[in-house]
């Protein structure tokens, strides 16, 4: 009778694992399978981060990562609707189901992967230290011991910016630290050298300069809750038919003037 028991119980277990396993293969394709069924994805974005996500004159949302997401869902034949959420809490945003994934400049990370899915990385970028431009005592990374920065709250940057010494004033985003440079209220922010970029060509009266450049660029990538099983499959083999066919480098140059895939 017990040896009758034992089995019985390792069965029933053995059963409910194998459930357990196809109940999340099955849930990681059902939110492909639903999103097909609705023919929209919704996607995360801040709309204020130019030249990736913000909003042109007509008041479109537009930018580099908003473009590169249409085409992909295009090719999925899905409509992309895309909410606009401030940075701190976009992630938040994620995990609470209010879109499906995060399009915004989010830089892959090992304790991201722990957590999330990402996509196979579609720019590289560098960081970059931005003064004010009258500002010579900050000049590189280890001069922002003892010094104010604007950093989001949940940015990479910001984690840099402390480690080497800094004090963080949370922000909003790139052009309220921008702003809080120019007007003295801090010395200086840690951002993508290609917002920089932008920023100078679209706002060339800023009073602000960029110190200091980082040697190793970082890959960014698409955000999804973990075990986004088909989903992210889908927009990966998307993103690598875009750069097969010459469509991502279109995109690309036509924001950037070159391949920022690299």
């Amino acid at each position: 009778m017990r040896r009758f028991l034992s089995i019985f119980l390792i069965a029933a277990a053995l059963l409910a694992l194998a459930a357990c396993g196809s109940k999340k293969e099955e849930s990681a394709g059902s939110l492909y399978d639903s999103i097909k069924e609705k023919g929209e994805v919704t996607i995360g974005t801040e709309g204020t981060y130019a030249p990736f996500t913000f909003h042109d004159k007509q008041g479109n949302l537009t930018g580099f990562d908003v473009e590169i997401a249409k085409e992909v869902f295009k090719r999925l034949d899905i409509k992309p609707k895309f909410i606009e959420a401030k940075w701190d809490g976009m992630i938040a945003g994620l995990d609470s189901k209010r879109y499906d994934m995060v399009a915004n400049e989010v830089a892959i990370r090992p304790e991201r992967l722990e957590k999330y899915d990402m996509s196979e990385p579609y720019i590289v970028s560098k960081a970059v230290l931005i003064v004010k431009e009258d500002n010579n005592e900050i000049k590189s990374l280890k001069d922002l011991k003892g010094k104010k920065v604007g950093q989001s709250l949940d940015s990479n940057y910001r984690k840099i910016a402390e480690q080497n010494g800094a004090t963080n004033t949370v922000v909003d985003g790139f052009n309220q630290s921008i702003d809080l440079i120019a007007a003295g209220r801090i010395d200086a922010t840690i951002n993508d050298s290609l917002s920089y970029l932008d920023l100078k060509k679209q706002r060339p009266e800023l009073p602000i300069k960029k110190v200091y450049e980082e040697k190793e660029a970082t890959e960014n990538a698409f955000l999804f809750r973990k075990d986004s099983g088909k989903l992210k499959e889908e927009v990966d083999k998307a993103l690598a038919e875009m750069k097969k066919d010459g469509t991502y480098l279109k995109i690309s140059e036509k924001w950037f003037g070159t391949d920022v895939s690299k």
